[in-house]
């Protein structure tokens, strides 16, 4: 197993949705447009020598958007892995921060109704994956938690090389501990490991490079309401 400070972990925020174009955060789980397909399919070719050749672990938010991200976006990976018997992991905690419509997921049976995630293992979204409350609620308490026990879940991973879609605002909270407002771009890669090999029960991540932005600076939830 590797030590903390070896790992790759590469943060993905998702194509162009739905809800970023027409800045209409009622979309329940907003898809990706077509220029988010668009964008998804720049992140393969842009990825297929690096992150698609060297990770070990493919991990994705349950939302559509960070699903045909990742079916669109990283399909080599995700061949390799499951030939070797590493299906995607769809994780609920990856979800959007907000608890808005267009930051809430679809029930397990209506993703697994849909032929495009058919083939996905959804097992981990369980009835309450959508509730926006408890662990998943939107609260600042819940989501520093939330933002700290996927840091420390990619941690305790045994593989050195992990990647991860999932949200703006959620990665905000897994990189800073806080929304800061730093700006993500849609399908913007970038590379972090972790700051030290015992840094406690934060295992706060650093910086290392960006590895891919195919998208624009589309806002998230939280900074459109900021913006009002």
């Amino acid at each position: 197993m590797s030590k903390p400070t070896e790992k790759r972990i590469y943060l993905t925020r998702h194509a162009q949705a739905e809800h970023n174009v027409a800045e209409d955060y009622s979309i329940p789980d907003a898809p990706l447009t077509a220029l988010g397909r668009q964008q998804a399919a720049a992140l393969n070719a842009a990825t297929k020598e690096t992150v698609q050749a060297t990770a070990e672990l493919l991990v994705t938010s349950g939302l559509r958007r960070t699903l045909s991200t990742t079916l669109d976006g990283y399909p080599v990976l995700r061949r390799r892995l499951e030939a070797a018997g590493k299906p995607i992991i769809v994780l609920p905690q990856l979800q959007e921060a907000n608890d808005l419509p267009c930051d809430t997921g679809s029930d397990r049976a209506t993703l697994a109704a849909d032929p495009e995630y058919a083939a996905l293992d959804l097992s981990l979204l369980t009835p309450d994956w959508n509730s926006k409350r408890g662990a998943y609620a939107a609260s600042e308490p819940a989501l520093r938690a939330r933002a700290r026990w996927v840091r420390r879940w990619l941690r305790a991973r045994p593989e050195r090389s992990i990647a991860v879609v999932a949200h703006g605002d959620l990665l905000r909270y897994i990189t800073t501990g806080r929304n800061a407002h730093e700006p993500w771009a849609n399908v913007e890669v970038r590379e972090y490991t972790f700051a030290s090999d015992d840094d406690g029960d934060e295992a706060w991540l650093v910086p290392v490079q960006r590895v891919a932005r195919e998208g624009g600076d589309a806002p998230t939830s939280s900074e459109q309401a900021r913006a009002r």
